[in-house]
């Protein structure tokens, strides 16, 4: 899976790229022939308390676009907090994709 990431307010280390696309690459297993996932990482810099980290996955699959996005004070939380988000979404995905065969 080719994962493309974008950074908005915020400069990524390769340690923080390195973490999205081993999370975000997990989840293929999830459902196959994911052939790219889009992430998003945005901080807030304006909000002085609360949920700073936003991040947003755009994972398109045959006849649909997958969408999450998760808001946390934590960068690793909120990678952490979508790629849990997408295990279910794809599993339930998977499972009505079974159903009509």
């Amino acid at each position: 899976m080719n994962v493309m990431i974008k950074g908005t307010n915020i400069t990524l280390s390769p340690e923080m790229k390195n973490l999205i696309i081993e999370k975000i690459s997990s989840v293929e297993k999830f459902y196959p022939n994911i052939l790219e996932a889009r992430v998003e990482i945005e901080f807030d810099e304006h909000k002085k308390k609360g949920n700073n980290y936003r991040c947003e996955v755009n994972l398109p699959i045959p006849g649909k676009l997958i969408r999450v996005e998760k808001t946390t004070p934590d960068f690793e939380k909120s990678v952490n907090k979508v790629k849990d988000h997408l295990k279910v979404v794809l599993s339930k995905e998977r499972n009505k994709e079974l159903k009509k065969r």
